[in-house]
């Protein structure tokens, strides 16, 4: 299987002046393959949101090179077939909303590539449906929750049909509720065969991927699946991170009870080991 995005000995750094900048990213190499739901995490400052700014060349690697299905980004004969690759969405839902009724926006990038008018409409109302925002479709998006309001950027995104969406920091502004929403349409459309990278700095979403990658000082300091990652809870902490609230349940319970698996990092996986245990207890009791 070919990747949709390959970076390779990817460095990066801001300009400060004339005479100095600040390096970000130091030489990142990783591919992102069609179909995954991707975590990347860090903390504040590790170059997470820069390398994600990366993936449809907004940024353009001081050394090393991006390729977005073959497209090096730094070609900008290529930026709109990266640009349609892959889609962004960013932590402000309001900087991305330019129109003064949903559904016109939905359809804002559409008109600007010339999508035929019927098409426009066929890839709106899906898109809108995916995100379950049809019935708002008529609303101005100032009426909405942050919640809603993302899930609309969100819809205006995949109408321009990408390969992958990325979402940066897309849920840090939300309340739970609205970052509850986001969730479950980044997990529905991974089920839908959609690429997803998440930038984030809450391990609870971060658990909900099948891959995560740890950047710390511009460098990919970890890659693999969450429940490796999360394993190594002494190297977490010291790049100043933690992880997951069930995660961290799972292990005072599993002190006391050691049938109880301490290897649980998402909701669902700790609400069925109580039920097991409980079973299983209930079972010795009997």
């Amino acid at each position: 299987m070919e990747p949709i995005i390959v970076l390779e000995n990817v460095s990066f750094s801001y300009k400060i002046n004339e005479n100095s900048s600040v390096s970000v990213l130091k030489n990142a190499s990783f591919s992102i393959f069609p179909g995954e739901y991707v975590a990347i995490i860090g903390h504040n400052g590790s170059g997470k949101s820069t390398l994600s700014k990366h993936f449809n060349g907004l940024l353009t690697p001081g050394s090393g090179d991006v390729w977005v299905h073959g497209h090096n980004t730094k070609d900008e004969s290529k930026r709109l077939d990266i640009r349609k690759a892959v889609g962004m969405v960013f932590q402000h839902p309001d900087n991305q909303i330019v129109a003064t009724i949903v559904e016109e926006d939905v359809a804002f990038g559409l008109e600007n590539i010339g999508v035929p008018r019927a098409e426009m409409k066929q890839r709106i109302d899906e898109a809108l449906d995916v995100v379950k925002m049809t019935e708002f479709r008529k609303r101005p998006p100032h009426h909405l929750s942050g919640g809603q309001k993302q899930r609309v950027a969100i819809a205006g995104v995949l109408a321009m049909q990408p390969d992958c969406i990325v979402f940066d920091e897309s849920t840090s502004m939300l309340d739970t509720f609205g970052r509850n929403e986001v969730l479950q349409v980044m997990r529905k459309m991974n089920g839908m065969g959609m690429t997803i990278i998440t930038v984030t700095h809450r391990m609870s979403e971060a658990a909900e991927a099948d891959r995560i990658i740890v950047v710390e000082d511009g460098k990919i300091v970890m890659d693999g699946p969450p429940q490796e990652i999360f394993k190594h809870k002494k190297v977490l902490m010291d790049l100043q991170l933690d992880i997951p609230t069930v995660s961290q349940i799972a292990e005072i319970v599993h002190n006391e009870y050691q049938i109880f698996s301490k290897e649980l990092i998402k909701e669902d996986e700790l609400i069925d080991e109580v039920k097991r245990v409980s079973r299983a207890r209930s079972g010795e009791m009997g």
